[in-house]
């Protein structure tokens, strides 16, 4: 390790912390957000504890995840990275780091504190053990900026009570941590205030469910989101009906369910189903299509999470180089000016040939299944 006071701090800070690896993304001023190097040391961290339970060496009890800063967890995957020509490589390792949280040998903590979007919860919403707080915000927004909701985000919408999911989904919508606990994407409410306690529990060797539970709390609140199954879910259920179609072009029946959604929120005369119609009206339509048609395709068949993330592999690969996902960035993150001009600019003008090659399951040439097992690029 360098001495030089000068040099920066590493964007993962992993180190072994009495009885558990610690690892903190250490990007404060970016909200964490996730890069390809980040991944890699995330990777190599995980595998090191793989590695030393598989051998029966000196293995941590549990592995902590935390943001460093007062922000949030982690804002998401790096932009500006996902943007680029090494996009397929990056999220590969993604989704794998995604998977190996999932199934480490030992519990995983993830403390979800502030903000945690789109990357964050395949980091964190896979964990054995999610911690929310009274600050955290948690949020599937990728709609927003072109593509779909991935990192095996459709399994963790698709088990949401209802058709919830889709309304988080299609509306980029944000959880607070009453609303996380109650749609299943958290375990355990934590006031911010007691995390240290958390941790240093956890560093003395106390079991992980018994010291998140010792320092957890019922949520101050109720679930605003949960409350808003009383007029979404019967409008979803009519749109969308069984989560599979029966046969024929996978792009119409995913044009036609989010032409039915959009149609019966703005009938409805409830006014939260015409604000979620407007709200959803500015989101990709093709974004939306497809997120819809992938919330299906994972309810119906009853894919894994392997299986989502291979998805998520595949179809981002296909969305990501389209002109929606360049409009989207610009739009949200480069400009700021939130006026994206999508195309096709509206759910009734989708193109279904278009969405028939999106939601295709086939790989096509150059498409590959998701490696869970990389070999791991060499350090930046």
């Amino acid at each position: 390790m360098s001495t030089d006071a000068s040099a920066p701090e590493p964007l993962v800070l992993a180190r072994r912390s009495g009885a558990v690896t610690h690892l903190t993304l250490n990007r404060p001023r970016a909200i964490n957000a996730l890069s390809g190097e980040m991944f890699r040391m995330l990777a190599e961290a995980l595998r090191e504890v793989r590695e030393a339970v598989a051998a029966g060496q000196s293995a941590p009890g549990a592995v902590v995840i935390d943001g460093a800063g007062e922000r949030g967890f982690c804002g998401g995957g790096d932009i500006k990275e996902l943007s680029g020509k090494d996009a397929p490589r990056i999220l590969a390792l993604e989704y794998a780091v995604d998977h190996w949280v999932a199934t480490a040998p030992v519990p995983v903590v993830a403390i979800m504190d502030g903000i945690a979007m789109g990357g964050g919860i395949g980091l964190g919403g896979h964990a054995s053990h999610r911690v929310v707080t009274e600050r955290s915000r948690l949020a599937m927004p990728e709609v927003r900026i072109g593509i779909a909701p991935d990192v095996g985000g459709h399994l963790l919408l698709a088990r949401v009570p209802g058709r919830l999911g889709e309304l988080l989904a299609a509306t980029a919508g944000e959880m607070t941590g009453a609303d996380a606990l109650a749609l299943g994407f958290a375990d355990y409410f934590v006031p911010s205030e007691r995390l240290d306690a958390l941790r240093a529990a956890l560093a003395a060797g106390e079991e992980p469910g018994a010291a998140c539970a010792r320092f957890s709390e019922p949520a101050p609140e109720r679930s605003a989101v949960l409350a808003a199954a009383e007029w979404w879910d019967p409008i979803a259920e009519r749109a969308l009906g069984a989560d599979a179609p029966a046969g024929g072009s996978l792009g119409a029946a995913a044009a036609a369910a989010a032409a039915r959604l959009i149609a019966g929120l703005e009938a409805s005369d409830r006014a939260e189903a015409q604000a979620a119609a407007a709200t959803i009206r500015a989101m990709c339509p093709t974004s939306v299509a497809v997120t819809l048609a992938q919330l299906a395709r994972t309810r119906a068949a009853g894919l894994d999470l392997a299986a989502v993330l291979t998805d998520d592999l595949r179809v981002l690969g296909r969305l990501a180089p389209m002109p929606n996902f360049t409009e989207g960035v610009r739009a949200q993150v480069i400009d700021k000016d939130r006026t994206p001009v999508w195309v096709p600019a509206t759910i009734e003008q989708l193109d279904v040939a278009e969405l028939d090659a999106i939601l295709d399951p086939a790989f096509a040439a150059g498409e590959e299944p998701l490696d869970l097992d990389p070999a791991l690029p060499a350090a930046a």
